[in-house]
């Protein structure tokens, strides 16, 4: 089933994220880490590449695991920063041999200062209009509720326009831990006329590393209450656990209560935080999803 047609379908649509193991671990890491998470029945699960883009071949086999084995919908990630034509040609076709019917176009990101990686794919807008033309694909996109590092609110919005003129289906948002910049950022896309569904990406911060890179990556702002958390249980790992499972949830519940077209659980293949942020939030999806 294509993705954009389960939000037309349900309301709350709760998705997960799982990224493919490095060179060092065996995919079947992944495999058991897939095995437990159908088990809490998410509606789709994504699958993206390794850190900086690395693990791309398993992306489309992991994909076509949880699609094929399990029974349970797989967008697959698909970046072309340095890509060339012939590859997302190639990447297409094992798309559709493996019955993938939905991806998440993506820019990815840019090489390093002084590194020159050729492709013929600058902006996800484009990939996005090569994917329409030439396959039946249900196609995601990215969205960051605070704006893009690399712009302006004005420009990045436009940009986010183009991708969705070009045929983009859906978007999910990257981290965010004030809800309030998720609603301000959808109140303008509406202004703009964006009307596809926009899902809401959410991480529990488990650990004091995380936030570090995340910030790094994203730009993700972390407000003074959940700093104040990060602070008061740095030097105690379960508590600072304990803690991140609290604040994703309560997040969770917020963006449920106000409506939210979907959740989308970042979850770092750890399969013990996912269950129980999902246990915690059985009661409020299962009565909005009756009440929706």
């Amino acid at each position: 089933m294509k993705i954009k047609n389960l939000y037309k379908k349900k309301s709350p649509v709760i998705s997960f994220e799982i990224f493919p193991p490095n060179e060092k671990y065996p995919i079947e890491s992944v495999f058991e880490t897939i095995d437990e998470l159908v088990k809490l029945k998410p509606d789709f699960i994504s699958v993206t590449y390794g850190a900086g883009g690395t693990s791309r071949g398993r992306t489309v086999e992991i994909a076509s695991r949880i699609k094929n084995i399990h029974g349970i919908e797989a967008l697959a990630h698909l970046t072309c920063i340095g890509t060339k034509e012939s590859e997302i040609d190639n990447i297409l076709e094992e798309l559709k041999k493996e019955n993938i019917e939905n991806v998440l176009a993506l820019r990815g990101d840019l090489p390093k200062e002084g590194e020159i990686i050729e492709g013929d794919f600058k902006y996800a807008s484009k990939l996005v209009e090569k994917i329409k033309k030439e396959s039946a694909l249900c196609v995601g996109g990215a969205f960051y509720p605070e704006g893009h590092l690399e712009t302006n609110d004005l420009l990045d919005l436009f940009y986010l326009r183009e991708k969705v003129k070009k045929g983009t289906d859906f978007l999910i948002s990257q981290i965010f831990f004030d809800n309030n910049h998720f609603y301000s950022f959808k109140e303008k896309c509406e202004k703009l006329g964006i009307n596809i569904p926009l899902i809401a990406g959410i991480i529990p911060v488990t650990n004091a590393n995380q936030i570090k890179r995340i910030t790094e990556l994203c730009g993700s702002t972390v407000p003074l209450k959940f700093q104040k958390i990060l602070e008061r249980y740095a030097n105690n790992p379960e508590a600072l656990k304990e803690a991140g499972i609290a604040y994703a949830v309560e997040q969770i519940i917020d963006l449920l209560s106000s409506g939210v077209s979907g959740i989308h659980i970042y979850t770092m293949n750890k399969v013990d935080v996912t269950k129980e942020i999902m246990r915690r939030i059985e009661k409020v999806k299962d009565y909005l999803g009756e009440v929706g």
